[in-house]
């Protein structure tokens, strides 16, 4: 996933930042609220993460941003504030979670996780197609019980396409979730056709997968 980090606080922006990098995510990392509205209004993130005191403002106030330029994207505050009134006041702005720091990464990952899975639709942490397996909290795809070897990229293509089930997802919104603005255009939809071929063709010497389409002229859907 593509996520922005709104975090003044160096030490801990840092530290966060690493564990969900080591997560095979893609973080931008801002200080400020001024720049996390720029980056709101140019990019495309599946989740902010936003610390309400700002040096140049209230968090809060990003929320209207999020809403404005990201309506797909999960928010979950991250403050030392502990007043009940400032969880009551971000969940009804728009935010999905709260956490008062200090806070666990294991429990930012899990909260995370939670909130896709419930805007997804899916209740559970292994999903069945067919008689395959995928499981949405560990990198681990298996057909009637045998493991499916996926490289990193392969399987969080396909966790991410998961998550959006019935979506069609184009070629930049899948090259974006892996890589960022890393790399040009024509090389991220090339790579993503390459890692979709491969994720065919292994799946599908165990069993069907025709629930993974494509979409000509427009790129591809899972059916679930």
């Amino acid at each position: 996933m593509r996520i922005l980090l709104v975090e003044d606080e160096r030490p801990l922006a840092k530290e966060i930042s690493d564990f969900l990098q080591s997560e095979h995510h893609v973080v931008d990392v801002v200080s400020s609220k001024k720049m996390a509205s720029e980056n709101l209004a140019v990019n495309s993130y599946d989740f902010a993460l936003v610390d309400l005191g700002l040096p140049d403002g209230d968090g809060l106030d990003l929320l209207q941003d999020v809403s404005r330029y990201q309506k797909d994207a999960s928010v979950i505050i991250l403050t030392a504030r502990t007043e009940v009134g400032d969880k009551i006041l971000g969940l009804e702005s728009g935010a999905d979670d709260y956490l008062s720091k200090p806070f666990s990464l294991l429990e930012l990952k899990a909260r995370m996780q939670a909130i896709l899975r419930r805007k997804s639709g899916w209740r559970k942490d292994v999903i069945q197609l067919g008689g395959f397996e995928i499981h949405l909290n560990e990198p681990l795809v298996a057909f009637e019980g045998q493991e499916i070897k996926l490289t990193k990229k392969e399987y969080i293509l396909l966790q991410f396409m998961l998550i959006n089930k019935n979506r069609v997802l184009n070629r930049f919104q899948l090259a974006e979730h892996l890589w960022g603005d890393q790399l040009d255009d024509e090389y991220q939809s090339n790579y993503i056709d390459v890692h979709v071929k491969n994720i065919r063709k292994k799946l599908s010497a165990f069993g069907p997968v025709e629930w993974l389409e494509t979409v000509r002229g427009l790129g591809y859907k899972l059916i679930a």
